[in-house]
């Protein structure tokens, strides 16, 4: 039998995706669990990856013509009981603030003292808490439409957590407009879809699927929700972002009324929209591999990571000069507006253990420079994404870096897409859905399925019984292909269009 290749990352994913997920967290120096149960601290290289989802998509987000703010972190528990749906949905995932203050007890213990008149919850969304500002900053339909973005933390009392994908507290941008009718409002619910798919499609490499929800689905209190949908590598979805149309219905809840162009007094009509951390979740499993995490270009804390290699202490400062302007002059160059980031690693360990520990954060690329290549004027590059290794000049890498980071982002992208197409099929008989999503090998559950097209009759009683008996749902009705009527894989009954089933996150 062949000797299987060495890899970074022990277990693969073929032999234990969930826990290959851990591993590459931990390899490449993303996060690791708090003290506090069910939260993350975010380390350096994890969190520039989302700083350069933030730069960006704050860009793209006042590009539309929104502005950033921020609002209070606690919400009074009568501003969740406005909205039935609302405090319905998120009831259970609450934390909740009863007290102001510690005392001592007498015994050296801490105990919470001066009870709160109401109590207080820590953010799980802020729909609530913006709705009662803009009910007093809405008077006239001059007032509107009111677009802002923030930028904050939220709470939400998860059990089982997974770093980046699900925590008790993570990191997110929430968008909350209002506007004076319908149609401004699903323009504006459409559009944000819209740049969230195009983010994610230029800068993470991640092709999604834009689609609405199911009833069953739906943010709690919207009308309408709309997301991105990827396939992560063991075939199961992410939801990578979300866009509510939420009607009147918070609007009525907090008292958004204004005066129209017509004299007539009406509830102003809202939506909100966000992503979050967990799109660094959906980096390491879109790109990764069985060495580590793949970083996107466009989202990689570093571009190039130079690696002198001093065999001998007589050539340290020539081959460390060397490196330095080679640093410089690529950093005066701009990509995509953004500054080429380039790090020399001088550190005095074995030149192989440096190498791979960039491997495992995914840095696009690696040059190696010894005293060899400076008398060639020349350097050692290794792609991440192909894992291509060649010696090139230094004119003719510094002048051609921009193609190459474009070529690399491009792979990955094509890469992916191809992936996903290869795991989604049609699927017209309830056998045949169900062989696709059961497991032939019941001690690896997770390598089976993808994305199944299938035709469903639009009732939630179908949709239980796939999420019973398979933990199947529908993950979105999609946006694009086609709307050829049939019926349902389940119930025979007749079916408007297929939509895409899956397992997920």
């Amino acid at each position: 039998m062949a000797k299987q290749p060495k890899t970074a990352i022990s277990p693969t994913r073929n032999e234990d995706y969930p826990e290959w997920y851990q591993q590459v967290v931990k390899a490449a120096d993303l996060a690791e669990n708090s003290p506090v149960r069910g939260c993350m601290v975010i380390k350096p290289w994890g969190y520039t990856i989302w700083e350069n989802i933030q730069k960006h998509l704050d860009r793209m987000f006042k590009d539309s013509g929104h502005v950033n703010a921020y609002f209070p972190l606690f919400i009074p528990k009568k501003y969740l009981e406005k909205e039935a749906a609302h405090v319905d949905g998120f009831a259970k995932e609450c934390a909740v603030v009863t007290h102001s203050r510690l005392e001592d007890d007498g015994t050296g213990k801490l105990v919470p003292a001066s009870p709160l008149e109401e109590p207080l919850i820590v953010r799980p969304t802020s729909e609530t808490i913006i709705g009662e500002m803009y009910a007093k900053w809405v008077q006239s339909y001059r007032d509107l439409p009111i677009l802002i973005n923030q930028w904050a933390n939220v709470v939400r009392w998860e059990m089982r957590t997974r770093l980046f994908l699900r925590t008790a507290e993570f990191l997110w941008q929430e968008g909350h407009t209002a506007h004076a009718n319908s149609e401004e409002a699903w323009e504006e619910t459409r559009k944000m879809l819209d740049v969230y798919a195009t983010f994610s499609r230029d800068y993470m490499a991640m092709p999604v699927i834009q689609g609405e929800k199911s009833a069953s689905e739906r943010f709690p209190g919207a009308v309408s929700t709309l997301c991105i949908e990827a396939m992560m590598q063991d075939r199961k979805a992410l939801q990578a972002g979300t866009s509510h149309f939420l009607g009147q219905n918070f609007s009525k809840a907090s008292n958004i009324q204004f005066q129209s162009e017509a004299g007539e007094l009406e509830y102003a009509w809202t939506t909100s929209w966000g992503v979050s951390t967990r799109l660094v979740g959906g980096l390491i499993m879109t790109h990764g591999d069985d060495d580590g995490l793949i970083c996107p270009p466009r989202l990689a804390p570093q571009h190039v990571v130079i690696l002198p290699i001093i065999n001998k202490e007589e050539t340290r400062t020539q081959v460390l000069e060397f490196c330095e302007r080679l640093r410089q002059r690529l950093r005066s160059l701009r990509w995509h507006d953004d500054p080429v980031e380039v790090h020399v690693d001088a550190r005095d360990i074995r030149g192989g253990e440096k190498s791979w520990q960039w491997v495992k954060k995914g840095v696009p690329l690696r040059i190696e420079v010894g005293p060899r290549d400076i008398e060639n004027n020349s350097v050692f590059m290794a792609r991440r994404d192909t894992g291509e290794k060649k010696s090139i000049s230094v004119d003719e890498f510094v002048g051609n870096i921009g193609t190459i980071l474009d070529n690399i982002q491009d792979t990955l992208y094509q890469r992916a897409l191809a992936f996903r197409t290869e795991n989604t099929h049609k699927i017209d008989s309830k056998a045949d859905f169900y062989n696709f999503f059961t497991p032939e090998n019941q001690e690896k559950p997770e390598i089976h399925g993808g994305f199944a097209l299938a035709h469903w009759d639009g009732s939630a009683e179908v949709e239980e019984q796939l999420k019973k008996d398979l933990k199947v749902t529908i993950r979105c009705i999609p946006f694009e292909g086609e709307k050829v009527p049939g019926k349902c894989i389940i119930s025979g009954r007749p079916s408007a269009g297929r939509v895409i089933f899956g397992k997920s996150y």
